[in-house]
């Protein structure tokens, strides 16, 4: 469909949900190396779906009222080896 007849967005719903591990990671690998001239919105509960995402939206509810969390992975990737040695620095007790 990209290739045919391609458009800025697309919004996927869940298109991983019926795919073993293997299919969802060539599937996301394919949006990712593909389709750089647009721009997807992909809801997946799947982590090796979202372990490729430039930008992740969590959406929760609590008390009553929707909220949202927007992550960087990158960014976050990069804070974690250090956050893991300080964490291996401090000793057990």
């Amino acid at each position: 469909l990209h290739h045919y007849k391609p458009t800025p967005l697309y919004v996927m719903d869940e298109i991983d949900a019926a795919l073993d591990f293997k299919n969802v990671s060539i599937v996301a690998n394919y949006i990712k190396e593909r389709t750089k001239d647009a721009q997807f919105i992909i809801i997946s509960l799947r982590n090796n779906m979202f372990e490729l995402a430039d930008r992740l939206v969590g959406i929760y509810k609590t008390h009553h009222c929707t909220k949202t969390v927007t992550i960087n992975p990158h960014k976050l990737a990069a804070h974690l080896p250090s956050a893991a040695a300080e964490s291996a620095a401090i000793p057990a007790t």
